[in-house]
């Protein structure tokens, strides 16, 4: 089965620390609110791309380890230094779910745009297939945002995937400095008006239109940023469904 119209989950959430264990991870409660979405079947396929981070062993190894006891097929798609599966384009429509970690986002539109992930992306979403990601896999999927790509000094992205037609804003709440930006880049017309999300927030889009903001916990927001008929910018905050 497929989603019944074109969706993403855009969020600053995903893994969550077993026993305050940095290292090791368990999914968190988008997965299973992806799987539904989905209309998944007992046994969901979720494919987890880690082009963000250069396919960095230990983020897939930490996916992995994630899931090992629960009833989910999983698998991977690494770009580097060659496609891990002979036919991409197959692989990821025949999938329930999705998921693009975090890491650069610039990185990864380039490459992506070098292998036409792009393209076939589109066709997934197009197709019912869910496509979700943190951070990176936040901003991807939208017309761009404050990204750190660059080196530590935030810079405006502009020329994301634009699936979405709104800029995004990610980890709005923890790295303080991403706030004022998002709104300055609102403010002087670089970026359109958007969604952000706190740590542990995220946002469903059924299509191009926002459904509704969730959480993995108490006391985080989501917001819509616009800029007003008079040069100001006006942020509204939006209380997230606890998963």
């Amino acid at each position: 089965m497929t989603a019944d119209a074109p969706t993403i989950l855009a969020t600053s959430m995903g893994f969550a620390f077993r026993d305050r264990n940095e290292i090791d991870y368990e999914p968190g409660p988008i997965f299973p609110f992806a799987f539904e979405l989905a209309r998944a079947s007992e046994r969901p396929k979720l494919c987890f791309i880690g082009t963000a981070t250069g396919d960095s062993v230990t983020y897939l190894a930490t996916f992995y380890a994630a899931f090992a006891d629960h009833d989910v097929q999983t698998s991977h798609l690494a770009l580097f230094a060659m496609p891990n599966v002979e036919d991409v384009r197959a692989h990821l429509l025949s999938q329930d779910v999705i998921w693009v970690g975090g890491g650069s986002t610039a990185n990864l539109l380039a490459v992506w745009r070098l292998h036409g992930l792009d393209r076939i992306l589109r066709e997934c979403w197009e197709a019912g297939v869910v496509l979700g990601g943190v951070s990176a896999g936040s901003i991807c999927w939208h017309e761009g945002g404050p990204t750190d790509s660059y080196g530590p000094q935030l810079e405006p992205l502009t020329d994301a995937l634009g699936f979405l037609p709104y800029s995004n804003g990610v980890h709005y709440d923890v790295e303080k400095r991403r706030r004022p930006l998002f709104h300055d880049l609102i403010g002087n017309g670089t970026l359109g008006a958007g969604y952000a999300t706190d740590n542990g927030v995220g946002i469903h889009y059924r299509g191009t239109e926002f459904v509704e903001a969730v959480a993995d916990r108490p006391g985080v927001y989501a917001y819509r940023v616009e800029r007003a008929s008079d040069g100001t910018v006006n942020e509204t905050r939006i209380p997230p469904r606890l998963l």
